[in-house]
């Protein structure tokens, strides 16, 4: 390294650790505070919690302590000698993010003080190698609380890290309040408005409600929280609806709809900011309704949202209800062609415990779920609204319509709710149609799909589903396929009539139907013994496999009494060895019972085959129909005919 590259990096390095003169003041950092508590000017963009919002949430996930301590959500006393790091899921300031997108290049941590201790900044880098950059020691011993303001340059971070923050106590203790992470900004924050779309879960929607209403410092930069309500079950028949909305006030929208599924209802919410404010700009934050709610999430991406260098989608992580420390992907996308959804970017964590983990390299994302994301307006006023395709792969379209004219789609880490854990949904439910049709429209519309790879994919799974049995998924598989060769037309009633059609026709097929486990149809318990899979077949030998267990089932040789497999081991080619099976829901809420049907599997299997043919033959123009349609089925009008108004 030349001789003033070492020198300028002794210089920096000076300027970003302060040294402590004999009175007991600070030197040798800019903009560093310690002393009144009048709070400096600046835009809080990520306070500094110390506790979940729930019991069911550890707070390793907020900070780390050693020592004794007593936490509260906005606050820590630190016993004598004890420490706190906020290297955590929630504590750590996604510095990278801000490099990357934003023209943020300075963030000060700030934080209210009373004893004394030190003070440490903290940053990582892409491998989560740490580093200092600054540190402070604070004497507030006489009974005052003191201000901390410690600066931080945000200019080593583009292909990853993270800054943090230690605490250290004294010997006399220490106790930390309202702690946040600052950027300079003058001005007023472009306005949020939540939308939260519900279908027949009034409890869960008013439970998320008030998550959002407790936490009023959450809610300062929002103007308006739609509920979007299309079920029968009505929300605001609850008695906690009436106190969430004393809470709210004006700011609370009620809205009441036919169910147009998750794409009307959160439309609903962009239809609503547009008329209301004309050209303005503002920026609609989706939730879903059964989350538990982190309302730190709607601070963080909507002032991220307000200072990125161009509008841009800004999506919080999903966390797991049933699993709180596990991170559901840090930034994902789809592979168009194979109709694969939820695929973790390179180097993303996926599944992973996040208290015990860290998303040091900065990901970037193809699109983001609508668990929580962030639509500013100016998007929606350039590519149009989502499609009317009821539910499924709508954020996934939107996502890649969006990128496809220039507006990036940001994952922000820290920002998150816990959503029901994918993995405990069964993947044999009505629902499926629409990820497989909606798959289909969406590469119809963004990609050249090779419809000869594409059926013989589909062809494949048709077989799978029949060699296990799984006559209602080949059936949902083939109507899936057909439907979308309607084109479409078929779309114009926002998904109505094939949300209808497909849950009336699933159940004329039993394996469908969830039983529980101790009252399984005309066995008892003592019927049926556990049969667990054998290893996992080479992929080299997966057709040989499929063959020989299409002609055992279709000549009936196979165990013909009764078993139960787990779900874990509900695999075609374990399950396809026997003719009558009971396999554990992934849900683990009971049982599908499947028996063989020759003549069932004949129907089905020539049907498919058919609709594979058309697939095949008819993808191209069909795909061109789709694109055609585009403009005129994500306008303004056409989604105002679909609300009648």
């Amino acid at each position: 390294m030349p001789y003033e590259s070492v020198e300028r990096l002794r210089e920096q390095m000076q300027e970003q650790h302060p040294t402590v003169t004999e009175n007991g003041e600070l030197s040798g950092l800019t903009g560093l505070q310690v002393g009144s508590t009048d709070r400096p000017s600046g835009l809080t963009v990520q306070r500094t919690l110390f506790a979940a919002p729930s019991p069911l949430v550890s707070d390793d996930m907020y900070a780390s302590v050693k020592g004794s301590a007593a936490r509260s959500r906005a606050g820590i006393q630190l016993g004598p000698r004890g420490s706190v790091e906020t290297n955590t899921y929630f504590g750590r300031f996604p510095a990278s993010y801000w490099q990357r997108w934003t023209t943020v290049t300075e963030v000060a941590f700030v934080a209210e003080v009373e004893g004394r201790g030190d003070v440490e900044i903290v940053a990582t880098d892409y491998e989560g190698r740490r580093r200092t950059v600054a540190t402070a020691r604070v004497d507030a011993t006489s009974g005052t609380t003191q201000l901390v303001r410690i600066p931080a340059r945000i200019d080593r971070f583009v292909d990853g890290g993270a800054l943090f923050a230690r605490l250290r106590a004294g010997g006399a203790g220490l106790t930390v309040h309202h702690a946040e992470w600052t950027v300079p900004f003058e001005g007023r924050l472009r306005p949020a408005s939540v939308v939260i779309c519900t279908f027949n879960r009034a409890d869960d929607c008013v439970a998320t409600l008030t998550a959002m209403a407790d936490d009023p410092i959450a809610l300062l930069d929002v103007d308006t929280v739609y509920v979007v309500d299309q079920g029968t079950d009505r929300v605001d028949s609850r008695a906690g609806f009436q106190h969430v909305r004393e809470l709210l006030g004006s700011k609370l929208v009620y809205l009441n709809q036919p169910n147009l599924g998750g794409a009307g209802g959160f439309t609903r919410g962009l239809f609503e900011v547009h008329d209301v404010r004309g050209q303005d700009h503002a920026n609609v934050i989706f939730m879903d309704d059964d989350v538990l709610c982190e309302p730190e999430a709607v601070v963080r991406m909507n002032t991220f949202a307000n200072l990125t260098t161009e509008p841009a989608i800004v999506g919080a992580q999903m966390l797991y209800l049933l699993h709180p420390d596990r991170v559901h992907v840090g930034a994902e996308a789809a592979d168009l062609q194979r109709l694969e959804a939820g695929l973790p970017v390179k180097d993303a964590l996926a599944n992973r415990n996040a208290i015990k983990n860290k998303q040091d390299f900065r990901v970037d994302a193809a699109y983001n779920g609508w668990w929580s994301c962030l639509i500013p307006s100016e998007i929606v006023a350039s590519v149009g609204y989502p499609l009317p395709v009821f539910f499924q792969w709508d954020d996934i379209e939107f996502g890649y319509r969006s990128r496809a004219q220039g507006f990036a789609t940001v994952t922000l880490p820290g920002a998150a709710v816990w959503h029901a854990d994918f993995a405990w949904k069964d993947w044999d439910e009505w629902h499926r149609y629409f990820n497989l049709r909606n798959a289909m429209i969406t590469a119809a519309l963004h990609i050249d799909v090779d419809s000869k790879a594409l059926a013989a994919q589909l062809r494949t799974d048709l077989f799978r589903y029949l060699v296990s049995m799984q006559y209602g998924m080949a059936f949902t598989l083939i109507k899936a396929i057909e439907d979308f060769l309607r084109g479409p037309e078929f779309l114009k009633d926002g998904g109505v009539e094939a949300a209808a059609a497909i849950r009336r026709d699933r159940s004329d097929y039993g394996e469908t139907i969830r039983h529980p486990a101790n009252d399984v149809p005309g066995l008892r318990p003592a019927d049926m013994t556990i049969h667990p899979a054998a290893s996992t077949p080479k992929q080299s030998l997966m057709w040989a496999i499929l063959a020989k267990r299409a002609l055992g089932q279709w000549r009936g040789r196979v165990i013909g009494h009764p078993v139960a497999v787990p779900a874990e081991d509900a695999h075609w080619w374990h399950v396809s060895l026997f003719s009558h099976v009971v396999v554990t829901d992934s849900s683990q809420e009971g049982v599908r019972v499947r028996r063989r049907d020759k003549a069932l599997a004949r129907t089905l299997l020539v049907r498919g085959l058919r609709a594979l043919r058309r697939l095949r033959r008819e993808m191209p123009d069909v795909a061109g129909t789709y694109r055609d349609a585009m403009p005129e089925l994500t306008s303004r009008e056409n989604w105002a005919r679909l609300y009648g108004r």
